[in-house]
């Protein structure tokens, strides 16, 4: 009777032993899914902040009116410069105006290039986003896929602060939502 008692409890130690370690385990293999999504979210947040600094930048150096007004002032003076110089030497007025048209040229060509120069210093911040976004866009959990995607979109596409800031909001709360740890048992409200 003895073995039989000890064998028993041998079983039941086992058992306990055994639902222990797979609790246990569950809660590791959980707990190393909520770091790397936190790790994944990390880098898309500051993928994100990048391209909108370097969009920001660009746009400040490479667009907008003063920038083309600028290209478009030196053009002029550029023109006219040599349309004078041309028509100081006696030539009639059709090659003057070829002449000026003709210094337009290395500055619109210079403007371009810095067009050029514009897009090539937003791929990489560009690309580090779509890398970052990836792993969030395949997610299981579809509201946090969907919120990743409306911030991806925001970003890329809008450049809207305002769309890109409610996007962010939302990714914000839908990854607070996904990180926060699920409880085996409700504690009873009294």
């Amino acid at each position: 009777m003895d073995k039989l008692q000890d064998l028993a409890v041998a079983i039941v130690v086992a058992i306990i032993t055994w639902g222990l370690t797979t609790l246990a385990r569950r809660r590791a293999d959980r707990e190393a899914e909520r770091t790397a999504l936190q790790d994944q979210a990390d880098t898309f947040v500051v993928a994100v902040a990048d391209v909108q600094a370097a969009a920001s930048v660009a746009r400040q150096l490479y667009e907008g009116w003063p920038q083309r007004a600028a290209v478009g002032l030196l053009a002029a003076l550029a023109a006219g410069g040599a349309a004078a110089r041309t028509r100081a030497l006696g030539a009639a007025d059709n090659l003057s105006l070829i002449a000026g048209l003709g210094a337009t040229a290395p500055i619109l060509s210079s403007a371009r290039q810095t067009s050029q120069r514009y897009t090539a210093s937003i791929r990489e911040p560009m690309h580090r986003l779509a890398t970052a976004a990836a792993p969030l866009l395949r997610h299981h959990d579809e509201h946090l896929a969907g919120a990743a995607d409306d911030l991806f979109n925001a970003v890329t596409r809008t450049q809207q602060p305002e769309a890109v800031e409610a996007a962010r909001e939302r990714f914000a709360r839908e990854l607070a939502r996904v990180l926060r740890p699920r409880r085996l048992w409700r504690r009873s409200s009294r």
